[in-house]
């Protein structure tokens, strides 16, 4: 290699000839990492101008990708190709970005250089010159295989044409669909549009109407047009319905034979007043054969519907199961995973009915320590159905409580259930039990009127219990004898199982959360144990009960919380405090629950261990499905809000400031939880602008601030139904 110049000969460099000799470095020492000191060593640059020239020269490199940064002053050769494959990510904007198949950061890709991708095309780049003072940024070379997006939205219709009239964000114009591809479609109707074409030098991309799902504005319409645009389905297949309506739900004499009976046992469900798939029971029985005449001992059995009796892996249902990985909840309906005769008949575990499950058994003392508990396939049969209201009443001491019969069984799970809550706790587990905006609706789906949802005793009792029989079965495959840990420091299983996990807070994130909450005089704990800062975070949320910065902290808490998810591999459950947690206890709603079903029993039977990578893409399709569930969820109750309060427009409402924007400031009433904005222009007292760290806007001339947590009083002065947009405008 060409060394360096001496003193002297340092000085004389031109950037071309130490721009070559930089070059030089970098690929001789091809995937090393070189920082800033051993450059100028190496290249024997010992004056301040030659330092300075080389540092202009590394900034010429890294802006034409010729070297990376790997941290602060330290560089190595890029080696990635100028044409690279991955995923297209479309924006309304026209800031599209490019994410490499290798997991690397998005590339910038302006729509003149598109090639009119849609979102989710897999498409080829080329990544182009780099100019300074800018972004990376790609050019579309090839559109590799196109994705099966469809578009949701209103037709406007003219004479010889239409457009579809779309609030999807991945398109900045609407779609054009030729009269002869409308299929009946009327103006104002809801459809659903796919591109066929999008000529080069056209603004519009061309579509055609794929199904009309009725007039705007009518609930089914509009129910189906959220589940659509999510890309969830809202009918059943007929060959799947029909294949689940031959099954045959007869309890055989062979079933008898090879389970256990708790046809006797005192067991009931408790379940939301509307529920119709009962997928888990308890039965209760205290133990009379106690060794020590000072302790009481009780049977608890957690009754799970064996729908993985019924589902046989590869089917037609199973199949379609896959797909679905949930039922998806809206604010007027069910979209279940399974076929209604099985979830709500066959699999379905209601009162007087005999009913196959999968059973955990507990054995508990008065302390409510599991002193022993076993597996098994059962028969049982429901005593009581239950809603969470009627046992409220007992616990909240209602003499008129309808649970004659029941009061001893329910009484003492409910003492046990606080003692689990109590452990879990003191253990480390993150208190979020945040409550919920439900609606009342008529018979035509339109909502007329709100309640609150909150987690009482009784619905803590199911819960308790749902999550030990979950974290049970997972300890009973995950942990390994002997305490045996792998290289990363987890239990390792020898058997492939489906774990739910949950990974610690972002580091980045706690941090932002200790500075917010101490603009509210407030401390967070960010550094320690687990356990140390999951008991700061419970202290900080029960501090800020009831005060007005209570919604506003539970929201970015909420936000520095990652997202739990299915996987093979397990870390643990950061937010519940458990070293193994998996979903056993839903396999009529949740496809890892059928899974975690399948594997115990395949592994009771002394089945080897199933295929990892089969397992993990199921997790992963499961986990993203759940995901767009929980998206269609809310997209269905921000509609119901906007309808709700279309019907109170010019009414006066008192609310809370619950977030606040460069667009405005977010308004939560308070009598109904309902949130909408008061945009920024309509503040015309000032002019006011936003203090991003402070969260508040501050007017410049009077200078009035609107905080969070802020009480005002609002009108209701715009609802926008197709953009499920809510204005107020302040009092």
């Amino acid at each position: 290699m060409t060394k360096g110049k001496n003193k002297q000969g340092a000085r004389r460099l031109n950037k071309q000839m130490l721009s070559e000799l930089v070059m030089d470095l970098f690929q001789h020492r091809a995937g090393e990492v070189i920082d800033i000191k051993t450059i100028f060593r190496e290249l024997h640059l010992n004056t301040h101008p030659a330092k300075l020239l080389c540092m202009d020269v590394l900034d010429d490199l890294l802006m034409d990708d010729y070297i990376i940064e790997q941290s602060q002053m330290r560089y190595m050769l890029a080696t990635k190709s100028t044409v690279m494959e991955g995923t297209f990510r479309r924006k309304h904007n026209g800031k599209n970005t490019f994410l490499p198949d290798d997991g690397g950061e998005p590339i910038l890709v302006a729509e003149r250089n598109s090639l009119h991708a849609m979102d989710g095309d897999r498409v080829k780049v080329q990544m182009m010159a780099r100019r300074r003072g800018h972004v990376r940024e790609a050019q579309v070379t090839a559109i590799l295989q196109r994705a099966d997006k469809s578009f949701v939205g209103k037709l406007s219709v003219r004479k010889d044409f239409a457009f579809l009239l779309t609030e999807d964000r991945t398109l900045s114009n609407d779609i054009f669909i030729p009269k002869g591809q409308l299929k009946g479609g009327k103006d104002g109707d809801k459809v659903i549009v796919k591109i066929i074409e999008w000529p080069d030098g056209s603004k519009n991309p061309i579509g055609k109407v794929v199904e009309v799902l009725g007039k705007s504005g009518e609930n089914e319409t509009e129910m189906h047009a959220i589940l659509a645009e999510f890309g969830l389905p809202y009918t059943y297949p007929k060959a799947v319905e029909d294949a689940a309506n031959h099954i045959e739900a007869a309890i055989t004499a062979q079933d008898y034979a090879e389970r256990e009976d708790f046809r006797d046992r005192l067991t009931f469900t408790i379940d939301p007043r509307d529920a119709k798939d009962f997928d888990d029971a308890l039965s209760f029985k205290e133990i009379v054969n106690c060794k020590s005449s000072n302790c009481k001992m009780f049977e608890v059995g957690v009754h799970i519907a064996d729908v993985s009796h019924y589902v046989t892996e590869g089917s037609l249902i199973d199949k379609e199961a896959i797909k679905r990985a949930t039922s998806v909840y809206l604010v007027d309906r069910t979209i279940p995973m399974l076929p209604e005769r099985l979830c709500n008949f066959i699999c379905s575990l209601r009162p007087d009915e005999e009913k196959l499950c999968y059973s955990v058994i507990f054995e508990m003392n008065e302390k409510a320590e599991v002193k022993h508990w076993h597996l098994a396939h059962t028969v049982i049969k429901s005593d009581r159905r239950f809603a969470y209201e009627e046992v409220q009443q007992l616990f909240d001491g209602d003499p008129n409580a309808p649970t004659a019969g029941f009061e001893d069984a329910l009484n003492t799970l409910n003492a046990l259930a606080k003692q689990l809550r109590e452990k879990r706790f003191a253990a480390g587990a993150v208190d979020f039990d945040r409550p919920e905006v439900r609606f009342d609706i008529d018979e035509k789906g339109h909502p007329i009127g709100t309640y609150v949802k909150v987690a009482k005793d009784a619905n803590k009792l199911i819960e308790e219990f749902m999550l030990l029989a979950n974290r049970t079965v997972a300890e009973s495959i995950g942990k390994v004898k002997g305490g045996k840990k792998n290289e990363g420091g987890n239990s390792k299983s020898k058997k492939t199982f489906v774990y739910r996990i949950h990974e610690q807070p972002d580091q980045d994130k706690l941090m932002n959360l200790s500075q917010f909450v101490s603009k509210f005089g407030r401390k967070l704990r960010t550094s320690g144990s687990k356990q140390d800062i999951s008991k700061n975070l419970n202290k900080l949320l029960h501090e800020v009960q009831g005060q007005k910065e209570q919604n506003l902290v539970e929201m970015v808490a909420l936000r520095a919380m990652m997202k739990a998810k299915y996987s093979t591999i397990n870390i643990g459950h950061y937010g519940l405090a458990f070293d193994y947690y998996t979903h056993f206890t839903s396999p009529i709603r949740r496809y890892p629950d059928l899974m975690v079903h399948r594997l115990l029993t395949r592994y009771a039977e002394g089945g080897r261990s199933a295929n990892q990578e089969k397992y993990e893409a199921l997790c992963e399709q499961s986990s993203e499905m759940e995901q767009t569930a929980a998206l269609a969820e809310r997209a269905s109750i921000k509609y119901k809000q906007v309808e709700f309060m279309a019907d109170r427009l010019g009414q006066e409402f008192d609310g809370i400031i619950s977030g606040i924007s460069e667009f405005g400031l977010y308004v939560e009433l308070n009598e109904t939880k309902c949130e909408g904005m008061v945009p920024l222009r309509d503040l015309d007292d000032d002019y006011y602008e936003f203090d991003e760290r402070n969260y508040q806007l501050v007017g410049r001339r009077h200078h009035h601030r609107y905080t969070l947590g802020d009480p005002v009083r609002v009108e209701v002065a715009r609802a926008n139904l197709d953009k499920k947009q809510l204005d107020f405008a302040l009092v």
